[in-house]
């Protein structure tokens, strides 16, 4: 059975029974190394202890300004972060990680279980979410899950070139200048640009910006990409947008 992990009274008791964890699923850690940032004395003891039990190497710290220069200096397996710290609130401390290029899976704890919570956190740059209390056992397959997947770019604003694109406000720029886009050519834009170089057909382009029902046969695509360069290329003399004949569309790489 699970163990809740969460704020209340008699949770060390309830937790602990002969001085171990009970609810652990203690398999298959491999001597992971995760980062625990949480300002709650005991909440923080509780989760250094559960996966230590289960085998991972655990450093912890009470602030998102300390969590920065660890995870910059240590490559951690997963980190583990509060959104209710003082100084820094764990969305901005993950958004600045994922700024400084520190990809580590993100999982963030909150008692705050709003949408509107969980929507920020992801777009700024977690990649799991879970809400007190919540099971030790779950908390651990989550972590493994997580180590799995391993560190991957996934910035919270995509930037290629002088072009910078924010899927959660939906802004996009080039340099300082901030460009207007209708919601198809701003998802046409996030296709591009997540696929930097890579040649995007007529059907991934439809796939992006409309629904399967769809007309494929019309030259919807082709008045898009018009529509496009006329706001990202043209007013800058650029020609990002390319046309890759007899295959689709790709938007210049640059190294």
């Amino acid at each position: 059975m699970g163990v809740d992990v969460g704020p209340g009274p008699g949770l060390i008791s309830a937790l602990w029974s002969g001085g171990t964890l009970r609810g652990c699923a203690c398999g298959g850690w491999n001597l992971m190394r995760i980062l625990i940032v949480e300002d709650e004395p005991k909440m923080a003891g509780l989760l250094r202890r559960g996966v230590a039990e289960a085998g991972g190497v655990v450093d912890v710290t009470d602030s998102g300004e300390d969590a920065l220069w660890m995870a910059a200096s240590t490559p951690y397996d997963v980190i583990v972060l509060d959104v209710m710290l003082p100084g820094i609130d764990g969305f901005e401390t993950c958004r600045r990680l994922r700024d400084d290029e520190i990809w580590s899976p993100v999982l963030m704890l909150t008692a705050r279980g709003e949408v509107e919570d969980r929507v920020a956190g992801l777009d700024g740059g977690a990649d799991d979410y879970l809400i007190k209390p919540f099971a030790m056992a779950e908390l651990l397959a989550r972590l493994r899950s997580l180590a799995r997947r391993g560190p991957q770019p996934r910035p919270a604003v995509i930037a290629v070139g002088d072009l910078r694109l924010d899927p959660a406000e939906r802004r996009m720029w080039r340099g300082e200048h901030e460009i207007d886009l209708s919601a198809t050519e701003f998802a046409l834009m996030e296709a591009f640009m997540r696929r930097p170089g890579q040649v995007l057909t007529r059907l991934n382009l439809l796939e992006a910006g409309w629904d399967m029902d769809y007309d494929n046969r019309s030259n919807v695509i082709a008045v898009y990409i018009g529509y496009l360069r006329a706001k990202v290329d043209r007013p800058f003399g650029r020609s990002d947008i390319e046309t890759v004949r007899g295959a689709g569309y790709r938007l210049r790489r640059y190294l």
